[in-house]
């Protein structure tokens, strides 16, 4: 009997976990052991992908440099420094077992031009048809606050999406998420299955390393937006990487129904076209595997209809440069399909250009106008609009991302007017819409909505409501930086992470 198809798996690994916290040397045996891991999954016919930290981490011990420094430009010469060598040392590691790598390095920049974006997934096709295992890092020798990925955990969820893997396993310094902090509460449970991640109880006072950005809260974020993706994410140790073919084994018998008949782009590898999608099909890496119990992980279970494609790359592929204001009939309009029309528009945030990505943020109007600006918003249409009732979304809400049809000073003047006013206003007329359709992508409102983190946007208060809005519309807090829904346990701050 032929087993289950091969997956698409990503390996993210942060920097404390291949780089010793205190002499900055690698981390010999555990590189060891995940180049073993990575190559035996190879063998079996999955893709794999490797998303590791590290660079700045080798760069500070060949400089000799004993603290990470917080200038922009030493972080990017060390990164430098560090970032050849550190592919140098996963090739002399991969060489060993006769096993070709390729590194690709990426920013915000490199995917937020479309015609980039479908490039770099060819390019990770045609290193799959040719037995590759991509080792890819976030470039930050070129990176900046306004192009960076803010952590490599976000980094390997948007990569993951990218490559529609089944797949993506975060290893860290903990098994898995606890109800409490494991070395402090005795009775802490561990969470091993997470099904909707608004509903997650979970300490995560595990912070980011001396030499890593991210931690435990990142992570929570990475895997919300993995499984919107369609991705089944892993939260599990790095120092045994070796538990991962366990894991796996586990995952392909008890959610083998929903991983293996999931559509992947890069299905067209024959030994994938070959592969039966039969939920029954034995695991190929070893069956009694499946009868014992797996090592300690945090699974979250994918989204049944996740986000592909375009709708992910303008969710979080792109960094939005403004905000735009609508009333709730123009929002129950996109529901509908329909686009967003200038009489929608509240107001907006800027500056941004045409052709730019934007935040669509929902807020109320006057009471007085509401009615008619919810019946105005399905402009166009021959049948009877449906007037949104006030409690669709929470006003101050952010529902999507959309490439607008306008710069912010034009929308400025044509919001809140009809499409036949546009040209009278402007004295042209580029498109009817605000945002045409195909170029607006909304939060799924269903269980879990993801959010695309920047680090940068602690600092930077994206989603306030408008100084017209202020007195009818609740403030937004960004969710690039707050996991909806969830309560955290983050009292305490003893545990080591890493990023």
């Amino acid at each position: 009997m032929k087993g289950p198809r091969p997956l698409g798996i990503v390996i993210k690994l942060g920097t404390s976990s291949i780089i010793d916290a205190t002499s900055h040397e690698p981390l010999i045996a555990t590189l060891s052991l995940i180049v073993e891991t990575a190559v035996r999954l190879r063998k079996e016919g999955h893709r794999v992908v490797i998303v590791s930290s590290g660079a700045i981490g080798v760069g500070l011990r060949r400089m000799d440099v004993e603290h990470r420094p917080k200038h922009l430009a030493k972080l990017q010469a060390l990164a430098a420094i560090g970032q050849c060598r550190l592919i140098g040392l996963w090739d002399s590691l991969f060489s060993h077992l006769r096993q070709p790598i390729a590194q690709i390095l990426l920013t915000r920049n490199d995917i937020a031009d479309r015609t980039q974006y479908l490039r770099a997934q060819n390019t990770f096709a045609e290193l799959f048809d040719m037995g590759v295992i991509p080792i890819v890092n976030e470039n930050d020798t070129l990176a900046v606050e306004e192009i960076r990925f803010g952590d490599n955990d976000t980094l390997s969820a948007i990569t993951a999406a990218m490559v529609h893997a089944d797949l993506l396993f975060l290893m860290t310094d903990v098994d898995c998420l606890y109800t409490k902090n494991p070395r402090q509460h005795p009775d802490a449970e561990p969470i091993e299955v997470v099904e909707d991640i608004n509903a997650l109880e979970a300490d995560i006072s595990t912070p980011g390393s001396a030499l890593g950005t991210g931690g435990m809260s990142t992570k929570i974020v990475a895997a919300r937006l993995a499984t919107s993706a369609g991705v089944t994410t892993v939260i599990t140790r790095s120092s045994t990487p070796d538990n991962l073919v366990q894991i796996l084994a586990h995952i392909q018998a008890t959610q083998g129904s929903s991983l293996l008949q999931k559509s992947s782009s890069f299905a067209s590898l024959p030994a994938a076209a070959a592969a039966p999608a039969a939920p029954a099909a034995a695991p190929s890496l070893s069956s009694s595997m499946t009868l014992t119990k797996p090592p300690l992980h945090t699974r979250f279970l994918p989204w049944a209809e996740p986000v592909r494609d375009r709708s992910f790359w303008i969710l979080h592929g792109l960094a939005p440069h403004g905000t735009v204001f609508v009333d709730q009939g123009a929002y129950q309009a996109l529901m509908e399909r329909a686009g967003l029309l200038p009489v929608g528009v509240v107001d907006i945030e800027g500056p941004f250009s045409e052709n730019d990505a934007v935040r669509i943020v929902v807020v109320d109007r006057k009471p007085t106008t509401a009615a008619a600006a919810s019946s105005a918003a399905a402009e166009g249409s021959t049948a009877t609009p449906t007037v949104a009732p006030p409690s669709l979304v929470a006003s101050g809400t952010e529902v999507g991302r959309a490439l607008v049809k306008y710069s912010s000073t034009e929308i400025a003047r044509i919001k809140g007017h009809r499409s036949r006013d546009i040209k009278g206003i402007l004295g042209y007329v580029t498109s009817e819409y605000v945002a045409q359709r195909e170029h607006i992508s909304l939060f799924q409102r269903k269980d879990s909505r993801p959010a695309s983190p920047s680090l940068r946007d602690k600092d930077r208060d994206h989603h306030r409501v408008s100084p017209n809005q202020k007195a009818s519309a609740v403030a937004v807090e960004s969710p690039l930086h707050k996991v909806e829904g969830l309560t955290l346990n983050e009292s305490s701050s003893t545990s080591a992470g890493e990023s």
